[in-house]
Order: structure tokens, then sequence, then C-alpha cells
């Protein structure tokens, strides 16, 4: 409804000026109908007639437009209105500008107070569309609050920017837009060739080239540092935190050792990557010299105690709760909470008293989980080993007494558990792993493939257990709580896979018997076939998203009923969740869950799932162009590979050499090839064919860094593969080519994490 508008100074009679009108129209910040006008400036009559063409004339002039019957400067903005964020400033501020500006001059800011958009979950980011209720700044614009999101905004983009004979032009940096912006002269707001720039798109005029303008400079394409830059940008991840969260966090004090279990003389290790910087999780275990578990162990993990300096409702909180989780990127860490916590007051390190929540737990000696029990405790890291360092000792290598006799016993109840992981048959794809290692200046100078180590199942495997006892012990409470879930398979991608293993002779349980232990015996099949890869990837596909839920629908992949995050609390607001759920069901102190999270911890699981699954693609995005740029300067050059996505408008292969993922177009294979869904295969009228899996040979045609993109030509000849497809239309196949076009499809999946 329009705000009720002014009345103007009473005038002798005749009509007002322009000057007038624009000024009554500027002080009553509202679209104004005519009748509004004629009543406020006192016009009657004949007279009518002239404030109508006076009306025009301020609209022909620019100065108004129309809104149905209504008038409005084109310098204002109606109380109600759609905005884009463009960025957030120190403070956590949001800046944002109108989605529908159509003055000539430059639009006004819009700022939205970060109180304000915590209100909002997930709280909204940069590239977010809003609609929002403004209120007059001043000069400095508006103020604005958030009435709802409505997406993100259409016409905004990250390109680079290029001159080219004097003239500006806008690349975008998304695979899928192929479009080239020009950016007509004082658009390009002091950008010069090769920045990294936001552009927005300005109105089309008729059938020309598209346009945009420059709204701000993120960077230079040449700055390698760029490549993860447009991951985040693009995706709306935030780097820099707000002062309000970094002063909480430098005001954060460690707690004493009053209400908590002294650990500080039990020698817990942490183990980790060799360049981890913030380690929350620390192990140790003994044998058990209660008689009632001959043989057993006493295991304790203990993990960073986040919940007591993160409180809810808290600077800190919000923020977190807008990240979701820590970003991993190839050359930095995007971290969910501020470096004074995370690599600091929260990291376990080795000699620091640190406050941490303990769990417990006694194992028989067939690996059986007997007890656990949950303390708030203090403790102070013996070690802190790689996993290598850790592989050493397990293998017989020497070191510290104390250290050496507690990672072997650690391997033994490792043992023992695995034991008991064999009765459970979770899901075993063990995909390969790669990291991409940089030299000083942020140039790739290898690719190399992760290892697994005992240490490594060994750290997994206890790192589990306690996600199991937190789960337990929650249900037991009857606290309300986040689970990490993982769905079984759903039942129309299964026919699916269930015809394909047909195709190459291996049998799939019907749907309803289904465990993850019918999946690891095709398994073990196809790598005494040599044919394990191959069959991983279609298993892979078949299985669902993990994600987080207050509904517990159990985890198929590890095959547990229950399942709770608990062991990374400075990483992942999930786990954080759990720890205050845990801190109120054992009653162990502050920072326990509060009543208001309680009732959204639907909401929250729902808004971090989007946020871990937006960390995954801009982690995939970053991983793809650093590899780009690795491969740029072998342009011909010939690699082994795997087919890892078949469509019907080409083959997507992943390098085995460095994990790198390119497309070879359907047209340029040799020879006619149609799209066969069910076998997962791009057969040819003669029955050869590329399927999902085979091992090829390619040569790199193209690699682009900017994008990420690779394209490949086939180098291999296909394989046979029996019966011939039906024969398709050529419009079908064009009709394909077009829509696959637009869609810009990517044919790489990420495994459901755990």
């Amino acid at each position: 409804m329009p705000k009720k508008t002014t009345r103007a100074p009473r005038r002798d009679g005749g009509l007002p000026t322009k000057s007038e009108i624009i000024e009554f129209l500027k002080v009553n910040e509202a679209d104004v109908a005519q009748r509004d006008l004629a009543r406020a400036f006192g016009v009657k009559g004949e007279d009518r007639a002239d404030l109508r063409r006076l009306d025009r004339e301020l609209e022909r002039d620019g100065a108004v437009a129309r809104r149905g019957r209504r008038m409005v400067r084109l310098d204002s903005l109606p109380e109600v209105s759609a905005v884009d964020v463009m960025s957030v400033d120190d403070d956590g501020d949001l800046v944002c500008l109108p989605a529908d500006w159509r003055g000539e001059k430059e639009p006004p800011m819009i700022r939205v107070r970060a109180s304000r958009a915590a209100r909002l979950s997930p709280a909204p980011g940069v590239g977010d569309r809003l609609l929002a209720r403004l209120k007059p700044a001043g000069d400095e614009g508006y103020e604005a609050d958030i009435l709802k999101a409505l997406g993100r905004g259409a016409h905004r983009f990250l390109a680079v920017l290029r001159k080219e004979r004097g003239a500006f032009f806008a690349d975008p940096v998304e695979r899928r837009t192929r479009a080239r912006f020009v950016i007509e002269r004082g658009d390009e707001r002091g950008a010069k060739d090769g920045d990294l720039v936001w552009v927005e798109t300005k109105n089309a005029r008729g059938y020309g080239p598209q346009r945009g303008r420059v709204r701000d400079v993120a960077g230079h394409i040449d700055d390698r540092a760029s490549y993860s830059l447009i991951a985040l940008a693009i995706h709306g991840i935030p780097v820099e935190f707000p002062a309000a969260a970094l002063e909480e966090a430098e005001a954060a004090k460690p707690p004493t050792l009053a209400g908590r279990v002294d650990l500080r003389d039990t020698p817990l290790l942490t183990i980790d990557p060799e360049d981890a910087r913030d380690h929350d999780d620390a192990v140790w275990a003994a044998c058990d010299d209660d008689p009632a578990n001959p043989g057993g162990f006493r295991l304790i993990v203990a993990i960073a105690d986040v919940s007591w300096f993160v409180l809810p409702g808290g600077a800190l909180d919000r923020e977190a709760q807008r990240r979701g989780n820590s970003v991993y990127l190839p050359d930095r860490v995007v971290p969910m909470l501020p470096e004074r916590l995370s690599n600091d007051l929260c990291s376990l390190k080795e000699g620091v008293h640190r406050a941490c929540i303990a769990v417990e737990m006694q194992i028989s000696k067939t690996g059986r989980k007997l007890s656990h029990r949950f303390t708030r405790a203090m403790m102070r890291s013996a070690a802190k080993l790689s996993y290598g360092a850790a592989q050493k000792i397990i293998e017989g290598g020497q070191g510290p007494r104390d250290i050496v006799e507690v990672v072997r016993t650690l391997h033994a109840a490792f043992r023992a558990r695995w034991n008991e992981r064999a009765k459970r048959a979770p899901l075993d794809l063990d995909l390969p792993e790669r990291k991409i290692i940089l030299d000083s200046e942020g140039k790739v100078t290898r690719v190399e493939r992760r290892e697994r180590f005992d240490a490594h199942r060994l750290i997994e495997e206890f790192m589990i257990l306690a996600n199991i006892a937190a789960a337990e012990t929650l249900e037991e409470r009857r606290t309300p709580r986040i689970y990490r879930v993982h769905d079984a398979p759903d039942p129309e991608k299964l026919d699916a896979t269930r015809d394909y293993l047909a195709s190459l002779g291996y049998s799939l349980a019907p749907s309803g018997s289904l465990r993850p232990s019918n999946f690891n015996h095709i398994l073990k099949l196809a790598g005494e076939r040599d044919e394990k890869e191959m069959v991983s990837e279609v298993v892979l596909r078949s299985q669902r998203q993990a994600v987080y839920s207050t509904e517990n629908l159990g985890h198929f992949g590890l095959n547990i009923p229950r399942y709770a995050h608990f062991t990374s609390p400075i990483r992942r607001y999930a786990d954080l969740t759990v720890h205050r759920a845990l801190v109120t069901a054992a009653r162990l102190g502050k920072g326990g869950q509060t009543a208001e999270e309680a009732a959204r911890l639907q909401k929250i699981a729902e808004d971090i799932s989007d946020l871990e699954r937006r960390a995954m693609a801009a982690e995939r995005e970053s991983t793809d162009r650093y590899l780009a740029a690795y491969l740029v300067g072998r342009i011909g050059a010939e690699f082994e590979g795997r087919i890892r996505g078949v469509t019907r408008f080409g083959l997507f292969v992943t390098l085995d050499e460095t994990g790198a993922d390119g497309f070879i177009p359907a047209q340029a294979l040799h020879g006619r090839f149609f799209y066969v869904e069910e076998r997962h295969a791009l057969v040819a009228p003669s029955g050869q064919q590329y399927r999902l899996g085979q091992p090829v040979r390619v040569r790199l045609a193209a690699a682009t860094p900017v994008t990420g993109g690779m394209r490949f030509e086939m180098v291999s000849e296909p394989i046979e593969g029996g019966v011939p497809p039906l024969r398709r239309s050529k419009s079908r196949g064009r009709d394909d080519q077009r829509t696959a076009r637009k869609k810009g499809v990517s044919g790489r999946r990420s495994p459901a994490r755990r």
C-alpha cells in the first residue's frame, strides 16, 4: 500500500513548476498518483489537463517514470524494493544496489545492518536478491530491513575486463555463460585490461550486443590467487569477518579447570595432515584394566570445546552459521571461525592447555563399543603427529617411548575395531584423492595422489565411533539434535544401475533388500576383473547425497542406524550444534543448547546442507582452474584417463595423472554415435561404444584457466559393445545438442561426504 502523501504548500493558483513537483516527490519518498499531485497543489477543473501535460513532459525529460497509474522520481526508490547484495563491509553490513534502477545517475547505496541481516537464515551474501523495506538515510542513500529472500540476482556476474582496439568488453568467468558484454565508455569505472570485475547488465537495446557496467574490481586475472577468488566470489562465500565477530573472538579467554576433568597428564595425540593448522581432535588409548573386559581397550576422543567460546546468538555464532563450514581450496582455507579461535584458542596445540569435550569409550577385544561417557575436560596434547609420522611408528619406527606406546595401542584398538567394521560392512568405494602442490608463488608444481595409511583409517574409524556415541547419548537424553543422514539409494536410479551392471555381468539385489554389502560384493568382483573404477563410478552415481536433518534416516553408506557429526566443531557448524546439545544433555555448564536454537534445528540443518554443497562447488571449481593452468602449457600432449560421464552431447574424461576433467564433444568423435542411457554409453551403428568407466587415451586440445574448462580429443578406438542402438532422427540429435549447450552440464560428481 502506498505511503500517504504530504500536502504541498498552498498556492494562490495556477500550475506547480517542474521543480516543485520534483521537490514534492522527493519529500514524500513515495509513488504518487496524479490525483495526489492535484490535491496537494490545489489544482482543479480544467487545470488538471495541463497538469497531466506537465507530468508527461517530466517523463520525457527522464526525471520521472510511471509505475501503472503512479509516478515516481527516477532517482528515488519505492518504500518496498528488490535489492541485490553487492558486497559486505568490515562491520558485516550488506551493501546493496536496487535491482531495478532506471535512473541516469548512479543508483543510491542501500545498507542492511549486520544485526538485521542475521535474522535471515542463512544470512544473505554477495549476489543474493532481497525484498526490503527502505528508509531514507540522507546522503548515504537508504537503510533497509529485509522482508524476504528472492534468490540470486540474475543480472550480476564476475568477468574479465578486456580492452581491444580502444573498446572494453567483459568475458564472464562461468563456463556456462558464452555471451560477451560490451562495456561502454564511462561504464568501466576505472577498471583496467585484465581486471576481474563484477558486472551488472544494462537494459538491452533491440537486437544489438549485450551491454553491462562495471560495479566493482575484484582482482586481476594474472594473479594466480584469482582462481580461488573467482570460485569464492561466484558462490558468495564470505572471506572477511565482520568487526563484531572479530572483536568477540579477540575478547575470548580460555576457561579454567573448574568443572572440568583434568586430562593434562593423559598423553593425548593429534594426528593430522602435514600442513594442518587447526587441530580439533586428539586421541588416546590404553589396554583396559577392567577384569570384565579382558583384552579390551579404553579409548578417549577429545574434541576442541568450541561451544565454550561461540555462544548461541552472539556475533561469532551468527557468522559461523552464515558460513556453515570452512572451505578448503588449493591455495587457502576460508575458515568458519576467526583465526584467533580456529588456529589458536580452540586448536589442540602440542604442549598447550586446551579446553575440550571428551568422550571416553570402552571397547572389547573384538572391537565392540561397550560403553561411553561425555565430559568437559582440560587437556594438553603430548605430540602433534602427521599421518606419515604416525604410520612410521605403526610400522616399527621409533620415537619418544610414551608416544610410541600410545600410537601402537591406538593401532591395536583400531585393528579390533576394524574387525567389527568388517561385520558392519559399510560401503567400500575408497575412491582416489589427489592434492595440488603449489610453490611459493602459487604456481602448481605437481599433483599428488593421496596415500591411504592405517593412520588415516585409524583416525577416521575413531571419529565415526565418537559420532555414533554422540547420536546415542542425545537420543537417550531426548535432546533435540541434528543427524548426519545418508538415505538409501533412489529406486529409479537403482533400476538404471541394475540394468547397467547386468550388461557387465553383475547381479544387484532387489531394492527392498539392498544393503551396502551387496554393492561391496560387486566391487570385489569388479576388482578381480580390473573393472573396479568403472563399477565404482556407477555405484557412486546411484547414491543419494549425505545431508543434515533432525529426522533420523540412518546412514546407508556407513551402515549405521544413528549418526551425528561431533568431531569437527572448528570447521562445521553442525558439530557445534551437537556440542551444545551434549552440554545441555550432560549438564556440562555454559554454552549449551537454547530453546530458540532447538526450535530452529531443522531450518539450520537445511541451511548448512546447502552451504556444504556451496563449499563443495567452490572447492571443485577452484581445483579445476588450477589444473587448467597447470596443463595449459601441454596442449597437444596425450594422456591416459577414464570416461567419468556420458551424455548425448559428449564424453567427460578424467585424467589418471592429475584428476583433471575435460570434455570431448560427440561431434568430434570419429563416426556417428548415439546416446544409450541404460548402457551409460555412446554407441555407433556398428555396436562399438564409448562407455562409462572405460580407460581411454586422449589428447589435450584446449585449456582455459579462467573458467577451468578443458577440451580433449579422443585417441582411443571404441570398444566392441554388442547390440547396435536404435537410430535417432537428425533433428532429435540437434535438439539434444542445443539443450546441452543451454544447460552447460558438468559431468563431474563428488562423493557424498560422510
